[in-house]
């Protein structure tokens, strides 16, 4: 048997955000509605805060956001930060250490809160996703020390692959030499086809974020529900008890999760909906 819900987590872009960025009316009204019913409203996403607040304008009804998946959680109510987990120092000189000896190209944003801002690396072959991204972010982006060492904590790294096969041999290495990371799939959400891998610290993910709430709230983990679209939301629908991939999703997830309609056609309401 369901218990009543009492918190609602669901990831941004390709999920509550159709395609132009906007949130549906129907998605829109259900967030008023979990809200009358004293249902703890959270987005999970991978972007940093500084681009939640791109889409996410003051006025809709968010109670937390758990941003740059997972690695900061941000309370929307009182308007305050109130968990954050980044990268020790030594850490991130030696996984810089180990992408700069094999020529990746690669981004390290700086700790929380300050992770809007990076350093990149241009590495031995030209990756044109690589110069997408750092046409969209250059105004807060610097050149990282020839060295590769940075003295001061980070929040993630970003690397662009073109093959799947580069992604799993690089996440074996690290994984082997390096014990206090946490290796994150994503695809590209500039929609080229490329394969993105995010580094964190061990403990970050979506799903330990609204872990941490649970704790925080004393929510069961059976009263969850949470709504997502792509490899980076494994972790969350893992955690939640009823949890749900949007139709445009990768198709072996739907495998595992249980399915719902598209981004376009308001799937965060109309899932939600048949929980009430």
């Amino acid at each position: 048997m369901e218990h009543k819900l009492a918190l609602v987590a669901t990831d941004l872009d390709g999920t509550l955000l159709r395609n132009d960025k906007s949130i549906s009316v129907e998605d829109l009204k259900m967030l008023e509605h979990l809200g009358e019913q004293n249902i703890l409203r959270v987005v999970a996403t991978g972007r940093n805060f500084r681009k939640v607040k791109e889409v996410i304008s003051d006025d809709v009804p968010i109670d937390y956001v758990a941003f740059s998946s997972g690695a900061g959680i941000y309370d929307c109510r009182n308007k305050k930060l109130i968990h954050y987990q980044n990268i020790d120092k030594q850490t991130v000189s030696q996984i810089n250490k180990h992408l700069m000896d094999h020529g990746l190209n690669f981004y390290l944003f700086r700790g929380i809160p300050e992770n809007f801002r990076s350093w990149y690396y241009r590495g031995d072959k030209i990756c044109h996703e690589f110069e997408r991204f750092f046409g969209i972010h250059n105004l807060f982006s610097e050149e990282l020390p020839s060295n590769g060492v940075v003295e001061s904590d980070a929040c993630q790294f970003l690397i662009v692959f073109e093959q799947t096969e580069e992604f799993l041999e690089l996440k074996n290495e690290l994984e082997q030499q390096i014990k206090n990371i946490k290796i994150v799939r994503a695809s590209s959400p500039l929609d080229t086809g490329y394969v993105w891998m995010e580094i964190f610290h061990k403990s970050v993910s979506k799903g330990n974020a609204i872990r941490f709430l649970c704790q925080h709230m004393n929510i069961l983990p059976e009263a969850t529900l949470s709504i997502g679209n792509d490899y980076n939301d494994m972790d969350l629908l893992d955690f939640t008890s009823i949890s749900y991939i949007v139709d445009n999703g990768p198709e072996e997830l739907k495998e595992k999760y249980r399915p719902t309609l598209s981004n376009e056609q308001s799937a965060f309401s109309v899932s939600v909906k048949k929980h009430l």
